[in-house]
């Protein structure tokens, strides 16, 4: 079992949770829930659309998972190695670079405090070009 397969709190692992995060730790790119459904059906795995999303967001909440919005209103997931970071993604490539970001997270905190909020959490994905795209 890997770090992706791990059991949630209080859940048991499923061959289809180990199935979808097999398919994520197997790519570095993010992918929509109907791709990963679309490969898992075509390496014989046997499991329903929406099961599939039931296990993204089971497996997002624990941090294991990384959850993009693209920016058409369709949701991206990519396996997670690493602790709490934000994202740069090329609008044209979809190339996906993660980065540490300490002047949000001081400035996240301090608007936090400033209104009286706790136990916050946020989301922050920048979106460009690259450098190969911008030179094609």
């Amino acid at each position: 079992m890997t770090e992706a397969t791990k059991p949630l709190t209080g859940q048991r692992t499923t061959r289809q949770r180990e199935a979808i995060a097999a398919t994520l730790a197997g790519t570095e790119d993010f992918r929509s829930a109907q791709q990963i459904h679309d490969e898992l059906l075509a390496n014989g795995k046997s499991i329903g659309l929406t099961t599939v999303y039931r296990n993204l967001q089971a497996l997002a909440q624990t941090g294991l998972v990384d959850v993009l919005w693209d920016g058409s209103g369709e949701m991206r997931y990519r396996h997670c190695s690493t602790s709490h970071h934000h994202h740069l993604v090329c609008r044209s490539c979809g190339k996906t670079v993660e980065i540490q970001a300490d002047e949000v997270e001081t400035w996240a905190s301090k608007v936090a405090k400033s209104h009286k909020f706790a136990d916050i959490s946020h989301t922050v994905e920048i979106f460009g070009v690259c450098a190969a795209c911008q030179n094609r």
